[in-house]
């Protein structure tokens, strides 16, 4: 089939051996690729209730038809797995270069199985797999796994690492790409630390035939045109996802003190304006973008000067800065950097770190920590990476750390996972964002906050919020199957989908064809869910968040959340229906 290879590798890491097997077209033609394939292997293959670090747990790594092209956003990739954060769905995605070297070996998926018998890392490429038995390199930082394995590599391979924290099986460890991309979200490094798997090197450079080239020219020109009429490409080219921490300074929506409140005295010294005069900022995007989102940034003085990082981007200054009140940029990069080192997700990281300052003051723990106190909140990342005192009961995650301190009613998550940085009590579409998202309380599977700040969507209303919500969301799906970045979401429409569809794969989808692919395998992910635990009951929101106005008053009610998850399950039943 156009736009594919239709060929899966397997992988089997306990008797270091691999096949090659053919995808039928009918399977790319149902889900596409990227997340479609990821929730049809993990549902056809993992044992029911497997645990996320048996050798039976499988990893899925997918790329999509548009993977590879010229298309604008397509340098993605995905990766999937039992989540070893919430016990359910379990899904990452990644931008950098190295999506391109993945495809290029002449596969859509990878599956990992199994477990190594030494600490290994893997080498594949068009001919096949090398397995690396590499003991040497146990507790090495990322950067230094990285910079071995892609040393022992062919000459332009990628590579993706893990770090102490995915050795350890923290449920919290990401996987590296590229020095600082990560595969950040829902502990896909620890299922990689449980196959005793520290990295894999990638060095395809076979490409796919797609359907129409031309056709494909002609979206990336309007595409372009989009761009170049939309303010948001200048926002995210000169200061990235930084201009957020504005953003939602301005409109109170900032979560702050641990979802205490949404505003932060003194965030101006987090924001892109801070950053662009404290810091040397260079532009410095993934392959095939315009956007250039991504800033390579060198600290310039204090006693950090010279620390040159990616970022820190929004989502790690909004947890590590705001959750912590740690005022100070400077302090977010180290903080930022040692997580890289350590494999940990910054997100998660910033949000432990908080809810750790929060069980010190009602005596739960005896680890001294206070708001504000980066080198407390750096000894904590260290001592969670490598599972030592306070940090051992906070690597099993956010839930079962906080039922073994009896703070379940601080602790905030949702299904294991922490949420994004917008307050749900301000931005209430993002409320039910968080709760019936399948991986946990993610801000990126619908992007919803982007309606709410943008005032398509009052933040207040609540009564037929789930619509479009489910319409961001089906895009959204769609972008994870094609795979494309999700900041192209204002110039990728409907329409624009359809006709990336048909010039990479040949297939003509109308608008309407589109959105049931996409409810297919939105719904597929919460299937796969509720076999393993977590149906309807667990799309909710935390008690704290439910039951406490934050400091301004702003609120979200229990029968407020009920009715929108009310309409989306509705929404989503009647195209079940429709199947």
């Amino acid at each position: 089939m156009k736009g594919y290879f239709n060929r899966l590798l397997r992988v089997d890491l306990t008797a270091r051996r691999h096949s090659y097997e053919e995808i039928p077209d009918s399977l790319l033609e149902s889900c596409l690729g990227g997340k479609g394939l990821g929730v049809h292997y993990l549902s056809a293959e993992n044992p029911k209730g497997v645990d996320p670090f048996s050798p039976e747990n499988i990893f899925v790594i997918a790329v999509g038809p548009v993977t590879g092209t010229r298309m604008w956003s397509q340098s993605r990739f995905a990766a999937f797995s039992k989540s070893p954060a919430t016990g359910g769905f379990g899904e990452s995605y990644c931008g950098g270069s190295l999506a391109p070297k993945i495809k290029g070996c002449g596969v859509d998926a990878i599956i990992l199985r199994g477990r190594a018998p030494e600490l290994t890392y893997l080498l594949i490429d068009e001919q096949g797999v090398s397995y690396v038995e590499a003991p040497a390199l146990r507790g090495q930082d990322t950067f230094a796994a990285e910079e071995h394995i892609l040393r022992h590599a062919t000459p332009d391979a990628g590579a993706m690492v893990i770090g102490p924290a995915g050795e350890n099986r923290v449920a919290s460890a990401c996987i590296k790409v590229n020095r600082w991309r990560s595969l950040g979200r829902g502990g896909m490094g620890a299922v990689l630390g449980a196959k005793n798997l520290k990295g894999v090197a990638f060095a395809g450079k076979r490409s796919a035939e797609i359907a129409d080239e031309e056709l494909l020219k002609q979206v990336m020109r309007e595409v372009t045109q989009k761009g170049k009429d939309s303010p948001a490409t200048e926002v995210y080219q000169k200061f990235g996802t930084v201009n957020q921490v504005r953003v939602t300074n301005e409109q109170r929506c900032f979560p702050t003190r641990y979802w205490q409140a949404a505003y932060l005295e003194g965030w101006q010294q987090l924001s892109a304006e801070y950053m662009q005069e404290h810091f040397e900022v260079k532009r410095h995007g993934c392959p095939n973008c315009f956007l250039q989102c991504t800033k390579k940034s060198v600290v310039k003085g204090g006693r950090y000067a010279g620390l040159e990082l990616e970022g820190p981007e929004f989502e790690t200054i909004y947890a590590i800065g705001g959750l912590n009140c740690v005022d100070s940029l400077e302090e977010v990069a180290y903080l930022n950097d040692l997580c890289d080192r350590l494999g940990l997700d910054t997100m998660s990281a910033g949000n432990l770190s908080a809810f750790a300052i929060e069980a010190h003051k009602r005596g739960k723990t005896s680890f001294a920590i206070d708001y504000g106190q980066p080198h407390r909140i750096a000894e904590l990342f260290g001592d969670i990476a490598h599972r030592r005192g306070l940090g051992d009961t906070l690597a099993d995650g956010i839930k079962p750390a906080s039922e073994a301190l009896g703070l379940e009613d601080l602790a905030v998550h949702v299904k294991g996972l922490e949420p994004g940085g917008f307050d749900p009590r301000v931005l209430k579409g993002m409320g039910l964002s968080y709760a019936t998202a399948a991986r946990g309380a993610c801000h990126l599977r619908g992007t919803f906050y982007k309606a709410e700040l943008s005032g398509e969507m009052p933040k207040e209303q609540i009564v037929g919020k789930a619509e479009l919500q489910i319409d961001y969301e089906d895009r959204s799906a769609l972008f994870d199957c094609l795979i494309l970045c999700r900041f192209f979401r204002d110039f990728i429409k409907w329409e624009a989908l359809g006709a990336i569809v048909t010039a990479t794969t040949g297939m003509r989808l109308s608008k309407d064809e589109l959105q049931k692919l996409a409810n297919t395998v939105t719904q597929a992910s919460r299937r796969y869910n509720a076999r393993e635990g977590l149906g309807p009951q667990s799309d909710t929101l935390p008690a704290f968040v439910l039951q406490h106005p934050n400091a301004d008053g702003a609120r979200l009610t229990a029968q407020e959340l009920r009715t929108m998850i009310r309409e989306y399950n509705q929404i989503r039943k009647a195209r079940d229906d429709q199947d």
